[in-house]
């Protein structure tokens, strides 16, 4: 299969690029120059656009700006970017031919949907509630790429979870509910590729959790008596290190329809976040950057 993959020189790109490239022809296009990437160009460029498509299956559409640039940049260039760039790209993968179009999303757009005191368990029929620019621009996205979608064009939308580096404990917990590895969002990319239900198709993708739903009325109050009783381990690990454990945990996003339609699973969990921490990998920031 030959794939366009836009945003090929950011974290998740690289991470797309390093789970497709033995098996398919990756065209990777970012503004920013990369091994990873072959097109150096601003994802606004039309013409860059078109020829880069050329002769291409698949696309995957990872370029945007993200939550630190909330602030920074001006909301009328989230809208270019985030949006229209998006629209542009929908349109002329259709006119090149393009059987495939997956847009990386974010589980962050469900925003108020998360009610502070409480504990909400997230799927995908979960309604979102954008709180900023981002997450607004995002599901703008999302509702291109499904007005898009058509019997010779499916379109799949991937909401991932939390993906960035953060300090060891923070991160560890969050694998159990809300974070994902930048390796198990490549390998839900892969399988989306191959999704064969419907023109148009939307899914979660977040580490493996040991949580039911049942659990969201005591994990919105005791973390601990929950983790005794669902991630026994984990809890010995952080009682070991001398960690602290929040109080409580406000949401917990469900994978499950991906798990259970295409037969995807996370396979990077909390563990692999201690080896990665215990290795001095740049995958975990040092503790000393844990926030209060």
């Amino acid at each position: 299969m030959k794939i366009l993959l836009t945003g090929s020189s950011g974290r998740i790109g690289r991470a797309i690029f390093g789970a497709l490239a033995a098996q398919h022809e990756v065209i990777g296009l970012d503004r920013s120059p990369f091994a990873t990437t072959r097109i150096v160009a601003d994802v606004t460029d039309r013409t860059a656009l078109q020829r880069a498509l050329d002769g291409v299956d698949a696309v995957i559409h990872t370029a945007a700006l993200h939550a630190p640039h909330v602030g920074l940049v001006d909301e009328a260039v989230f809208q270019t970017v985030n949006v229209d760039a998006t629209a542009q790209l929908l349109q002329l993968a259709r006119q090149a031919g393009a059987r495939r179009f997956v847009l990386t999303s974010t589980t962050a757009l469900y925003g108020h949907a998360v009610v502070p005191g409480g504990c909400r368990w997230i799927d995908e029929d979960t309604q979102p509630q954008p709180r900023t620019i981002y997450h607004r621009s995002k599901l703008q996205a999302e509702g291109l790429a499904e007005q898009a979608a058509s019997d010779s064009f499916s379109v799949r939308v991937l909401r991932m979870g939390r993906c960035f580096p953060e300090p060891p404990e923070r991160m560890a917990l969050f694998r159990l509910h809300r974070g994902i590895d930048a390796r198990d969002v490549a390998s839900a990319h892969a399988a989306l590729l191959l999704d064969e239900g419907g023109a148009f198709q939307r899914y979660i993708a977040c580490g493996a959790s040991p949580f039911q739903r049942e659990d969201c009325l005591q994990l919105a109050v005791d973390t601990r008596q929950v983790l005794a009783r669902r991630a026994p381990q984990l809890l010995a690990e952080f009682d070991r290190r001398g960690w602290s454990l929040p109080p409580s945990i406000d949401r917990v996003y469900d994978s499950r329809r991906l798990q259970q339609q295409l037969g995807w699973q996370p396979r990077h969990g909390p563990e692999e976040v201690l080896q990665q921490y215990a290795a001095g990998s740049i995958e975990v920031l040092p503790r000393a950057m844990a926030r209060p």
